[in-house]
C-alpha cells in the first residue's frame, strides 16, 4: 500500500473550530480575527493586556542543508505535539511560505507526514493576504520613488544609485534584471532594474522584526532606497511613504494563528529568507506564542550556521528573547551525503560515508553549546532503511559532547513519535540552565564581527575582503552603521561560501564581496557571493501537478 500525501493526510483530519483553538491558547475571544473557521488574525493589544508570563522557548535547527532532506519544519511541529501529548500546555511559533517554492521545485512550509499545520493549503498558497501587503508597500515605495525623480526630484536622487526593487511572491527568472522607465520622458525615467522574491524585500524583514506599529513605522521610516548624486542616502521617510505603507501592513503586522494537525494552537507569521535577511518568523508571533503557552517551539531557516546564528545573533538581540533549549536536527541519510555518497546510494549502509559526514551535526552541535552557551538535543529522523548499527555511532559521536540523541518519527506517527524528544527537551529547560551568549559584540568593528562568525561558527580560517567591499564597510562605518549586528549571506549547502565543500570543511577562508545595509531592518548584510534573490522555476515545477476538482479540493499541491 502507497503513502498517503501530504495533502490527503491533511484533508482526511477533521479540524477543530479555531475558537477552539484559541481558547486552547488562553487567548480571549475579543482578540481574535477569524478568517472563516480554520484561521484567525489576534490582535496585538493582547500582548500589552496580558498579565501571563512567557513560557520556555525551544528553537529548532538542523545540519547543513542536503538534497536528501533533514525535516526541521516537520520536526518542530511533531515536537510541539509530543509536548502536548506529554501533558504540556505547548504552543508553536513558525514562518509562512511564500508561493515561489511552493510552485517551484522546493515544496511548501507546513510540515509533513502526520506532524503538519493546517489548513495546508491555505498556509501554503493566499493565507491571510500577509505576503500580498508586503509586496504591495514594497512596490508602492517603488512606486513613489520613480514618481518623486519624474515630479521634478528634488532631492537630487541619482537614477543610476537606485538600490530599491520592485517585488513579486513568485519565482520568475525573467524579471531579475529588466530595463524600465522606457517611452518617453512622460512614461519614466528609462534604467536598468530587477525585481526580488517578496520574500527577500526588507519590508519582511522589517516586518518581522518590528515589536509594534509605533516600531514599524519607525523602522519603515529607515529604509534606504538609493543616494543622491552626492552619494547621501535617501530614505522612505524622506519620501514621505511610511505612512501609506504602514497602512498597507497594519492588519499583516497581527499574528496568524491556526493548528496542527492534533490542535495544537499555531502561531504562523512572516517568512524572510535565511540567507539574505534572518530566516525566522515575526518577533510579535513569538513573543505572543510564548505568552499564550508554558513551551514555544520555533525554527529557523536552513542549517544551524545560517538560521541559528541569526535568530540568536540579531533575532534574540533586538527582541530580548533568550532560548532555553536548542534541537538539532539531523538524518543518517544527510550525514552520508555529507561524508560524500551519492543520493541513490543512501539506502545502504555505509558507516565509512557516516564517519566522514558526522562531523558536520558535531560542529553545529559545538556551536550551539560551546559559542551560544545553550543546552541542546540532537533529533534523528529515522527512515526505515537506518540500520542501528549507523543510528549506535551517531549517539556514541555525540555523547563524546556531552549531548543525547533522541530517534524522532514524528512524520510517520505525529506527535507519538515526538514523545521521547519531548520529554529529553523538557529535562533540558527544567535541568540545565544555558549560560547564553553571543557570538560577537556589537562595538567590534563589522570587519571584526565577520571574523567572529567565520571562525566561531563557519570553522573557517578567516576572511578576504575585496577592495569593493572594503570601501563600503569604509562607508557604512562613517555613516554610523558600523554598530549594528551582522547578517551575512552566503550558501546555505556549506559551512563556507563554497557550496561543493560539504561536511565540516577546515582551512577555508570566506570572500566577502559586497557589503550593504538594511537600515529598517537593523542589520548589515555581508554577502558572500551570489545570492539569488529571485529564484526561477525548475524543468518540471511543482505547479504542473497541481489541480482542483469542480467541488473546489486542491490536489497535487504535495
Amino acid at each position: 500500500m502507497g503513502y498517503l500525501s501530504d495533502i490527503e493526510i491533511a484533508q482526511s483530519t477533521e479540524l477543530t473550530h479555531i475558537s477552539k483553538i484559541a481558547e486552547k491558547a488562553n487567548v480571549p475571544e475579543e482578540y481574535v480575527e477569524q478568517y472563516g473557521r480554520y484561521k484567525a488574525k489576534i490582535d496585538l493589544e493582547l500582548l500589552k493586556k496580558t498579565d501571563r508570563k512567557d513560557g520556555k522557548l525551544v528553537l529548532v535547527t538542523a545540519i547543513t542543508p542536503t538534497p536528501a532532506g533533514e525535516g526541521k519544519t516537520t520536526t518542530t511541529i511533531g515536537l510541539a505535539d509530543g509536548l502536548a501529548r506529554i501533558g504540556k500546555k505547548v504552543t508553536v511559533a513558525l514562518r509562512e511560505p511564500s508561493l515561489g517554492p511552493v510552485f517551484g521545485i522546493k515544496g511548501g512550509a507546513a510540515g509533513g507526514g502526520y506532524a503538519q499545520v493546517v489548513p495546508m493549503e491555505d498556509i501554503n498558497l493566499h493565507f491571510t493576504g500577509d505576503f500580498h501587503a508586503i509586496g504591495a508597500a514594497n512596490n508602492l515605495l517603488a512606486a513613489m520613488l520613480d514618481n518623486h525623480i519624474h515630479q521634478g526630484n528634488a532631492l537630487g536622487i541619482d537614477p543610476g544609485k537606485i538600490t530599491w526593487k520592485r517585488c513579486v511572491d513568485m519565482n520568475d527568472r525573467q524579471l531579475r534584471f529588466i530595463v524600465d522607465g522606457c517611452g518617453g520622458r512622460s512614461n519614466g525615467v528609462t534604467r536598468e532594474d530587477g525585481f526580488d522574491i517578496t520574500v527577500a524585500s526588507e519590508i519582511m524583514a522589517v516586518f518581522c522584526l518590528s515589536n509594534s506599529i509605533t516600531d514599524l513605522k519607525e523602522r519603515l521610516s529607515r529604509i534606504i532606497v538609493g543616494y543622491t548624486y552626492d552619494d547621501r542616502p535617501v530614505t522612505a521617510g524622506q519620501l514621505n511613504a511610511v505612512g501609506a505603507m504602514t497602512a498597507l501592513l497594519k492588519d499583516a503586522l497581527k499574528p496568524n494563528l491556526v493548528q496542527t494537525l492534533e490542535g495544537t494552537p499555531a502561531f504562523v507569521h512572516g517568512g524572510p529568507f535565511a540567507n539574505i535577511a534572518h530566516g525566522c518568523n515575526s518577533v510579535v508571533a513569538t513573543k505572543m506564542a510564548l505568552k499564550m503557552g508554558d513551551y514555544t517551539v520555533t525554527e529557523a531557516g536552513f542549517g544551524a550556521d545560517l538560521g541559528a546564528e541569526k535568530f540568536l545573533d540579531i533575532k534574540c538581540r533586538v527582541a530580548g528573547l533568550k532560548p532555553d533549549a536548542v534541537v538539532i536536527v539531523a538524518t543518517v541519510r544527510a550525514l552520508k551525503m555529507h561524508g560524500g555518497l551519492d543520493k541513490k546510494s543512501l539506502a545502504t549502509e555505509d558507516l565509512e560515508a557516516l564517519g566522514r559526514g558526522v562531523p558536520n551535526l558535531l560542529r553545529h552541535v559545538s556551536n550551539i553549546k560551546n559559542v551560544y552557551g545553550l543546552p541542546c538535543v540532537v533529533a534523528v529522523n529515522r527512515f526505515p532503511q537506518d540500520t542501528d548499527r549507523e543510528i549506535e555511532y551517531i549517539i556514541g559521536k555525540c555523547r563524546e559532547l556531552g549531548v543525547n540523541t533522541v530517534l524522532s518519527t514524528v512524520w510517520a506517527e505525529g506527535g507519538k513519535g515526538g514523545e521521547a524528544l519531548a520529554r529529553e527537551v523538557v529535562r533540558l529547560c527544567e535541568e540545565e540552565k544555558g549560560d547564553f551568549r553571543f557570538s560577537y559584540e556589537l562595538d567590534e568593528t563589522i570587519e571584526q564581527k565577520i571574523e567572529d562568525v567565520v571562525k566561531k561558527v563557519y570553522g573557517g580560517a578567516g576572511v578576504i575582503i575585496t577592495p569593493a567591499a572594503r570601501k563600503q564597510i569604509d562607508r557604512l562605518t562613517a555613516l554610523g552603521f558600523d554598530k549594528l549586528p551582522i547578517c551575512v549571506a552566503k550558501t546555505q549547502y556549506s559551512f563556507s561560501d563554497d557550496p561543493t565543500l560539504t561536511g565540516a570543511p577546515e582551512g577555508f577562508k570566506v570572500t566577502v564581496r559586497n557589503v550593504k545595509v538594511s537600515a529598517g531592518a537593523g542589520f548589515v548584510v555581508v554577502l558572500t557571493g551570489d545570492i539569488m534573490t529571485m529564484p526561477g522555476l525548475p524543468k518540471v515545477p511543482a505547479a504542473e501537478k497541481i489541480d482542483v476538482d469542480e467541488n473546489g479540493r486542491i490536489s497535487g499541491l504535495f
